[in-house]
């Protein structure tokens, strides 16, 4: 099983102070750019896959899904989705992304919102969306970019210039990576971009998307901090097909 690490009291404790934690989808510097990727929700089946809080699934209920499913590994993440309500339209359930069993063809819509990261055999992950989706039926999903994932510690460092800059450390050396992030020891699966788009056409699908999320213009102005983002990506950002 992967590491349930959001079932950490320090952790859990921690992630629910994040802006998107406390704001939903709007916290989410992300969300308009990813919102974009999506087809028009009305009458989707649709799964989340790592649901968290359950944002999106209220979200996708909210704009006419017929079916939404939400999936966590954390028990505590889903006991604060399923308080969140309603009491009806949404499905919640544990499951452990790394062994996901799904219907085939039991749904439109494959969503996840930084959740991958956390898989290590993601082709396998990918395979098995592939065939829970109905044909035509769309995967969109965010990851934190290979870029992000990869720096040199302690993360951050300072030129000779003075300004701030992103080394990346053995970009090309695939594999788990341990982080201080919320707790300590936190594990996650280092992937190059091109590994995982070369995933997803081996599971069978079609690209149709990809950004290296940047923050607007506007954005900025009305949240000065994400102006570090314009220095590398933090999000991998993917639209594909089935």
């Amino acid at each position: 099983m992967a590491q349930n690490i959001y079932d950490q009291p320090d952790f859990f404790a921690g992630y629910s102070q994040l802006g998107r934690s406390v704001e939903g989808l709007d916290g989410a510097a992300e969300w308009p750019a990813l919102r974009a990727m999506l087809p028009e929700i009305s009458g989707l089946r649709v799964v989340d896959l790592g649901c968290g809080f359950g944002w999106f699934c209220r979200w996708a209920h909210e704009n006419g899904a017929a079916q939404v499913l939400g999936l966590d590994l954390s028990e505590k993440m889903l006991a604060r989705a399923k308080a969140a309500g309603p009491d009806t339209g949404i499905a919640y359930e544990r499951a452990d992304l790394g062994q996901l069993s799904l219907p085939q063809g039991g749904f439109d819509l494959a969503y996840s919102s930084l959740a991958l990261h956390y898989v290590e055999d993601v082709s396998r992950l990918f395979a098995t969306v592939h065939q829970a989706l109905a044909p035509g039926g769309h995967f969109v999903f965010s990851t934190e970019h290979p870029v992000y994932m990869a720096p040199t510690r302690p993360g951050w460092v300072v030129d000779g210039e003075g300004r701030k800059i992103w080394p990346v450390d053995r970009y090309l050396v695939e594999g788990p990576r341990k982080t201080d992030w919320l707790a300590k020891g936190v594990i996650k699966y280092h992937r190059t971009t091109g590994t995982t788009l070369n995933a997803l056409i081996g599971a069978g699908f079609t690209i149709e998307r990809v950004e290296d999320f940047c923050p607007t213009a506007e954005q900025i102005a009305a949240r000065p901090e994400l102006s570090e983002e314009l220095e590398r990506p933090m999000f991998l950002l993917v639209s594909a097909r089935r």
